[in-house]
């Protein structure tokens, strides 16, 4: 099985375009063999691109093709109201890879997700998106890397680390059930805890990777749940070398005084039962000696 999308997943592309990242990255999406039903566009509906018909409105689009995924690549100032708009016409889940997004504006949309839309889930935003190997691709992931049959689920808040782990774990042999870039801003829609809860009731994963990194508490908040996982984890903290007090990357990868360090995150996945590891190759090691054993 796979977590949150499958091969029977059909998904809108939200802003639409002929030059558009959004088309760039959903044609890869489509070769991989995800089900591209539709794009939305207010300025084009009506006009069918590179096979895709195009609707005005995500409304339209899931009224005519049953759709219940969207897949998100639009300018800051226009994805907080596309995230919503998808909410709004019964899109289950939502992956949204625009960054820059003010995190007021992040809040707010979580907010009204949560309270309005609670069916919804959102992935992102600022996130790589989502892939379940040999079945379907949502985001900008490769899907060169990865290695279908499972039995590992990944969780990441780095995207270079997300792919570099999917590429690790594939050079060892051992396939992915899904992989998931949650992204690293302050508010994402999904949490380490989402998916590693998902993970622990997946039939076909059978061990987890979890990349965390520095900045908030999202890592400690994994580890209080992985005490109560009957499923082994093997976590891999970036920015063990990042100076306290700077930005590093993005909005959610910063330190403030003992808290969000890599050495805080490390002991409290260490004291949970986690392995882990000191970078990502040696972290793919310790699952493929992981799912040797299973």
């Amino acid at each position: 099985m796979s977590i949150f999308i499958d091969q029977k997943t059909k998904v809108i592309i939200q802003g639409i375009s002929p030059t558009s990242q959004g088309l760039y990255h959903g044609l890869r999406n489509r070769a991989y063999g995800t089900q591209i039903v539709a794009g939305t566009n207010p300025k084009r509906g009506g006009e069918v691109i590179e096979g895709i018909n195009v609707y005005t409105t995500v409304g339209e689009a899931v009224e005519e093709t049953g759709a219940d995924a969207s897949f998100i690549a639009v300018p800051p100032a226009g994805a907080p109201s596309a995230i919503l708009e998808a909410a709004e016409a019964g899109i289950k889940f939502i992956v949204c890879i625009t960054e820059n997004i003010p995190a007021k504006d992040e809040a707010l949309v979580f907010h009204r997700l949560q309270r309005e839309f609670p069916d919804s889930r959102l992935l992102g935003p600022n996130c790589p998106g989502i892939i379940s190997p040999g079945k379907a691709n949502i985001g900008i992931t490769s899907d060169a890397i990865a290695l279908p049959g499972g039995p590992v689920g990944l969780v990441s808040r780095s995207g270079t680390v997300f792919y570099q782990a999917i590429y690790e774990l594939t050079q060892q042999g051992v396939g992915q059930t899904t992989g998931v870039g949650i992204g690293g801003d302050p508010v994402p829609g999904t949490t380490f805890l989402d998916c590693l809860k998902a993970f622990q009731q997946d039939e076909e994963t059978k061990a987890v990777f979890l990349i965390g990194e520095i900045g908030g508490d999202a890592e400690e908040q994994a580890a209080e749940y992985i005490k109560s996982m009957t499923k082994p984890v093997v976590a891999y903290i970036v920015g063990v070398t990042a100076p306290e007090g700077r930005k590093m990357g993005h909005a959610g990868a910063i330190v403030s005084g003992n808290k969000g360090t890599a050495k805080a995150k490390m002991k409290a996945l260490s004291d949970a039962g986690a392995v882990v590891a000191n970078n990502p190759s040696v972290a793919a090691e310790e699952i493929a000696k992981i799912v040797k054993g299973l």
